[in-house]
């Protein structure tokens, strides 16, 4: 079956592209912030920025109502930035402080918040996806119109439980849309060298389960594809996957050289295809002008650096906090 790309534009006003703007914004500084809290030494254990791929979860947070639900990878500062957690708790638990969100335990890839329906962050490659169809099931129980958002990537495709969760989310008629953030490498291996199907979404095809390959650089297209699969599921017609086509411009992890790939690759991808650039140029081609544009850069530094700074004077845990949140009782 030959891939198809989604390039659909959403009607968008100004205020709109304003606001995408300001979400990628913020969750590129932040993500720009936290790189440099870990090259301090402040953030320890396993860092993986969002940095190129912010139109993603920003187009399909746009088309996500109250109740709706996500999980994520290990890939998930944005995620949390995007449906609205607060950015000092965030980045209080990067550093391990007991202001973050899991009270400094759980770190860069364990953060959760009942609040805003954000099931985590979770450092398994794959294990999150049948969370995800977990999670529809509990909403198809209750019988709401709530829609369940499981985001993987290409190198997570490959796992064999989100095959066998395919299989149950259509055999169930799951309200899950599954996102496929397929930003070309993986854990440091293109995807031309890990796999002799690369059209990731065609694999949902021997299930009934539709989708589609979206241009993931770009936040119209990828809210209007959202916004397709959203009324699919939300109508009862059970899971659809959705192909992001995206780019990390940083390594795997901090700790990753990206030696893999070209600089003078990376630098096209920033000057052709950056996704904040692309809004940029359409609010300053319409009737945007650049001091409301500097406005907003300055509003998402001060919101940056102000957590930043909460996630230094943030306490870090107490001794005794290693003996709470635990499940597991051993008894003499």
């Amino acid at each position: 079956m030959a891939a198809k790309r989604a390039t659909r534009k959403s009607n968008a006003s100004k205020e709109e592209l304003l606001e995408y703007y300001r979400e990628m914004l913020l969750i590129r500084r932040f993500e720009e912030k936290a790189g440099q809290l870990y090259g301090m030494g402040l953030i320890g254990g396993f860092c993986h920025l969002y940095i190129g791929q912010e139109a993603v979860v920003v187009g399909l947070e746009a088309c996500a109502e109250d109740g709706d639900k996500r999980v994520t990878t290990y890939r998930d500062h944005g995620h949390m930035l995007a449906c609205g957690m607060d950015p000092k708790g965030i980045m209080a638990e990067l550093t391990g402080r007991e202001g973050g969100f899991s009270a400094g335990k759980g770190g860069s890839m364990h953060m959760f918040s009942k609040e805003k329906d954000f099931y985590g962050g979770h450092g398994i490659v794959g294990a999150n996806v049948p969370l995800g169809a977990g999670l529809a099931f509990s909403d198809k129980y209750k019988g709401n119109d709530r829609v369940t958002f499981t985001y993987f990537g290409d190198g997570a495709a490959n796992q064999g439980q989100v095959a066998e969760t395919y299989n149950m989310a259509e055999l169930w008629g799951l309200p899950v849309i599954f996102v496929i953030e397929n930003n070309q490498y993986a854990m440091g291996t293109s995807v031309k060298r890990a796999t002799k199907s690369p059209d990731f979404w065609e694999r949902g095809v021997a299930y009934g389960i539709p989708g589609e390959s979206v241009d993931g650089m770009d936040v119209l297209a990828v809210k209007a594809a959202g916004e397709k699969a959203v009324e699919h599921c939300r109508a009862g017609n059970g899971p659809y996957i959705l192909e992001m086509m995206t780019y990390r411009y940083r390594g795997h992890s901090m700790s990753d050289p990206a030696k893999y790939r070209t600089r003078d690759e990376v630098q096209k991808m920033r000057e052709e295809r950056d996704a904040i650039e692309q809004v940029r140029k359409r609010l300053l081609e319409g009737d945007a002008t650049e001091d409301e544009l500097k406005a907003i850069d300055k509003e998402i530094k001060d919101i940056v650096n102000d957590a930043a700074e909460f996630s230094k004077e943030s306490p870090e845990p107490a001794v005794s906090e290693l003996w709470t949140d635990i499940y597991v009782e051993a008894k003499a």
